[in-house]
């Protein structure tokens, strides 16, 4: 390989006008190997011929690229090209797309996967990535790429504030957890830790201590603290642990960060609820997403949606499927004949979502449980893999559901059509 092959040309230095008059009349790909700051950009004709490779510092002299992108979509037919990973190229798509310029993606595994085959060589640097870009283009391995419109963004953004909430809740009552198993080992026999109550009663109380030295207060304490929730054999129950605990005497800072440690899961746990209120009623509002909350509820509509958009754009329920990444692989070879998985392509989050609305289904539909029993108690069943089968049945059915057709549950296990049909 020579060695100047993937020489890179600084966007100031490139002769534009130069660039527009090759290119007059042709397809040219404008293909981004996006990063934090440096850009790196192949020129490309339709028939696979390099005209440059341009780099550029983000943000300072992107407006100088946008502003030549514009000027060569005068003088030729321009498609710009870029990978569908991560945020940092999306300022470049957004002024593309307020320019008119269209924009394409393609698939951050192809362009990995293509790498060697390109030049024998499995390296993948920013000027060759950019090459490769390009010729996936120019070879049809690229979609348009569409711009989300308003309420796409807004389920977006409550998305992604629920995954935050959720993980913040999950660090808090871990330390929780850990502290009580210090101070307090009894409670989590008492008293589910991963509920309000036992934030309330943590919030309230901190550390056993100072239940025990307003002992007369403490079942007028538990009960204000769970809501009315705890009878009274509990209650006892938590005043002995209390008074007999086996746990390391707290110091006034460690009460103090118990507590603290309470009313932050309190305050998540309040704002998780005003999140979920606001997505219930976005997705009570939209005709196209009621149908989708009746079966696997709001929330998880919501996620499915704002990740994926609605299963009724697109063209088959295994496309639907491959979105999810719930398709089948195999590596099979000669004799040997692979098992089959699902390739878990796509955003991890719709598969968790999904999976926990299968789990709801086997355990409110009469029908769905049958089913996941007997095929459980079959020799060699795997639970797991019942529940993979599931959601991916779960998967067709929304399809199906988006299509116009009337979610069933016995329609999920019908065989299947025949080939002719």
């Amino acid at each position: 390989m020579s060695k100047g092959r993937y020489r890179v040309q600084d966007c100031q230095a490139v002769d534009w006008t130069q660039l527009c008059e090759r290119a007059r009349g042709a397809q040219v790909v404008f293909a981004v190997d996006v990063a934090k700051e440096d850009f790196v950009a192949a020129v490309m004709l339709d028939s696979g011929e390099l005209l440059e490779r341009i780099k550029w510092r983000h943000p300072g002299q992107t407006r100088l690229v946008l502003d030549a992108l514009v000027a060569l979509q005068a003088c030729a037919e321009l498609a710009v090209v870029m990978e569908s990973s991560g945020s940092y190229g999306d300022a470049l798509r957004w002024q593309l797309h307020e320019r008119g310029i269209a924009v394409y993606r393609v698939s951050s595994k192809h362009v990995h996967d293509s790498a060697e085959v390109y030049d024998g060589v499995p390296s993948v640097h920013d000027a060759k990535a950019a090459d490769l870009i390009a010729l996936l283009h120019v070879h049809g391995r690229s979609r348009r790429w569409v711009q989300l419109d308003e309420q796409r963004r807004v389920l977006n953004a409550q998305v992604q504030r629920l995954d935050q909430l959720k993980g913040r809740q999950q660090r808090q009552r871990n330390r929780l957890e850990a502290l009580l198993s210090r101070h307090w080992p009894e409670l989590s026999a008492l008293i589910d830790l991963n509920s309000v109550t036992a934030a309330a009663l943590i919030a309230t109380v901190g550390s056993p201590a100072y239940l025990c030295a307003f002992a007369h207060k403490g079942p007028a304490i538990l009960r204000a603290a769970s809501r009315g929730k705890l009878d009274a054999p509990r209650i006892e129950a938590i005043l002995e642990s209390a008074r007999t605990t086996l746990g390391m005497p707290c110091l006034a800072e460690e009460n103090a960060q118990l507590r603290a440690l309470g009313n932050d899961l309190l305050a998540v746990h309040k704002e998780l609820q005003q999140l979920i209120n606001a997505l219930q009623v976005q997705v009570a509002e939209d005709d196209t997403l009621q149908p989708m909350a009746a079966v696997i509820g709001a929330p998880s509509t919501a996620v499915l949606y704002a990740h994926l958009g609605a299963p009724s754009a697109y063209p088959s329920a295994q496309s639907y499927l491959k979105a999810l990444g719930l398709n089948l692989k195999e590596h099979s070879s000669g004799k040997h004949q692979g098992r089959l998985t699902i390739t878990k392509r796509g955003p991890p989050e719709v598969r968790y979502y999904l999976y926990f609305a299968a789990l709801r289904l086997i355990a409110q539909e009469p029908l769905v449980a049958r089913w996941f029993r007997a095929k459980s108690q079959r020799p060699g069943a795997c639970k797991g893999k019942l529940i993979v089968e599931l959601m991916r049945r779960l998967a067709k059915g929304l399809w199906h559901q988006g299509q116009g057709e009337v979610f069933a549950v016995d329609k999920l296990f019908a065989p299947p059509p025949s080939c002719g049909a």
